[in-house]
């Protein structure tokens, strides 16, 4: 019976192919688009302007302190009531990067803020202004904080993708459920499906290793 099973899982093969390619997308999408927003809202957060680091502070708490799912569920599902109709995939992504740029957000603002306040002075002093300040003295020299754990941060969202097939996306584990109907094995179905996982996700690991030990020598 196993064996017949394994057939089976292979004829169906491409099938999780597919799936994993909508995984790719969308976790390349919302990475590129929760790192842009994440670091623009971080340079904001460790400014000096009390209100806009509030305003994003509860940004933030809200996004890392709700479930992801019910994130999903207020992008497709309440959304459109405020006149905002998104289809599935658009809106897998835009939960994708509310939540991702949040946890970005805090990285960025934290390694800023590990900057000596002498760093600051001394661009000050050189006459440029403070987003010339950020841009060229400030954020290059906090990449070495920022950017190891930010790697493993990309590890954390591409799995949360998974969280995306609950509003019908065909991603790797809806694929996995679909397939679990036709082939009532399910260890060796999702055993599938965490592998096809861990080898998008493996690389970043190492990379992330890579980084942080680089970067601290």
């Amino acid at each position: 019976m196993m064996s017949f099973y394994f057939g089976r899982l292979v004829e169906i093969f491409p099938f999780f192919l597919t799936g994993l390619w909508m995984t790719v997308k969308i976790a390349f999408l919302s990475l590129i688009i929760c790192t842009i927003l994440g670091f623009i809202l971080g340079m904001m957060r460790a400014s000096h302007n009390i209100f806009l680091k509030r305003i994003i502070g509860f940004y933030v708490a809200f996004a890392r302190g709700t479930p992801f799912v019910v994130q999903i569920f207020i992008v497709f599902f309440i959304f459109p009531e405020w006149g905002l109709q998104l289809d599935a995939f658009p809106a897998a992504i835009v939960a994708m990067a509310i939540m991702g740029s949040a946890f970005v957000c805090e990285i960025v603002a934290s390694g800023i803020s590990s900057i000596s306040k002498g760093q600051w002075e001394a661009a000050a002093s050189s006459g440029l202004s403070k987003l010339q300040q950020l841009r060229l003295v400030i954020v290059p020299q906090s990449l070495k904080v920022i950017v190891p754990p930010l790697v493993g941060q990309y590890v954390l969202l591409i799995k949360d993708t998974s969280v995306v097939s609950v509003i019908g996306v065909t991603e790797l584990t809806r694929v996995g459920w679909v397939t679990v109907i036709r082939i009532p094995e399910g260890l060796m179905v999702f055993a599938l499906v965490g592998i096809l996982y861990f080898m998008i996700s493996y690389p970043l690991i190492l990379l992330s290793n890579y980084l942080e030990k680089k970067m601290t020598v």
